[in-house]
């Protein structure tokens, strides 16, 4: 019998499954054996003969004991901890649940939008001050501004990606993006695509820039110093990507000099973002708790994509939400 091995443990309860999800499992593929382990203790049996494993990480040594392994699925968007040589060079299959995230991420990007541009952040500081704090926001730098007209750069044009098009364009904006293969062409509420190498003229043109791209080589450190002085002096950066895509140091020097208007921070190269942190105390700096992909619906999301694939899986046909292992994305 098919054997599905479910191992996901987290420290933060919503990415731990719920006990429904594995018994709905074994309720709608009675074929399929279903083991859910709510941490690492004692899989290595199962290891052994499980053909398909649903987790957040998997080490190589514990890759080399999963000889009938042919699908593993992360329950997230971000793949790199899965990209050790020994799993790319071989043929087990990889898929990823950027389908799921990318609604209520896009959500949230464009709720930092709004929240950066009405100047929410500093409103509520002010009313903790009991000050009125009207004409201050106003001669303050940005000063609140409209979003219609707006130019929301985009560097990623993934799950995430196209679904912040498509709302930032209803809301009057502008979109351009940077994608590696700009051939693919230009989805829905897209105006204009440029290379990965164009990146600057991105920076150049955008008042938003929002960071929606994998973590690879080519993307670590990509929003550094030199980037940074690319971008206008009142535009704001924007990261639901990974933390490592930004120079955080950098970051900091250009929000303290005012070299850019602002920025609004999801993820972070360290999480939980150390008390430490000097990125706590920039007033020109809006942090969310990586919270963008949070939903009471998460769950439900992550069945309808797994379900289906299993169904895929089990007649041989191509799954949804494939990762090119040589690409890492």
């Amino acid at each position: 019998m098919l054997k599905l091995l479910i191992v996901l443990h987290h420290r933060f309860e919503l990415w731990n499954a719920p006990d429904w999800f594995a018994q709905r499992l074994q309720g709608d593929f009675p074929q399929i054996e279903v083991v859910h382990f709510a941490s690492y203790d004692g899989i290595e049996p199962h290891l052994r003969d499980a053909e398909i494993i649903v987790t957040w990480s998997l080490r190589c040594e514990q890759f080399t004991l999963a000889k009938q392994l042919r699908w593993i699925h992360s329950p997230a968007a971000a793949v790199h901890q899965f990209m050790f040589p020994e799993l790319i060079q071989s043929d087990v299959i990889l898929t990823n649940a950027r389908e799921v995230h990318g609604p209520v991420v896009a959500e949230h990007v464009i709720a930092l939008v709004l929240a950066l541009a009405k100047q929410i952040p500093q409103a509520v500081r002010w009313q903790q001050k009991h000050t009125w704090g009207q004409e201050i926001m106003w001669h303050g730098h940005p000063r609140p501004r409209e979003i219609a007209g707006a130019t929301l750069g985009l560097v990623g044009l993934g799950s995430i990606g196209r679904e912040v098009a498509k709302r930032a364009a209803g809301l009057g904006m502008r979109i351009i993006a940077t994608r590696e293969n700009p051939e693919k062409g230009r989805p829905d509420g897209v105006e204009q695509v440029y290379a990965s190498t164009e990146i600057n003229t991105l920076l150049e043109l955008s008042d938003y820039v929002v960071l929606a791209a994998p973590t690879t080589p080519a993307t670590t450190g990509l929003i550094n110093a030199k980037r940074l002085a690319h971008m206008k002096p009142d535009a704001f950066l924007i990261n639901v990507g990974r933390g490592p895509l930004v120079d955080e140091a950098a970051l900091a020097v250009a929000l303290r000099s005012k070299k850019i208007g602002g920025a609004a921070l999801d993820v972070f190269g360290q999480e939980p973002l150390p008390a430490e942190s000097p990125l706590w105390d920039l007033e020109n700096l809006l942090l969310t708790p990586h919270t963008a992909g949070l939903t009471d619906r998460l769950w439900e999301r992550h069945y309808a994509l797994i379900s289906e694939n299993l169904r895929r899986y089990r007649a041989h046909q191509p799954l949804l939400a494939l990762v090119d292992k040589t690409k890492g994305y």
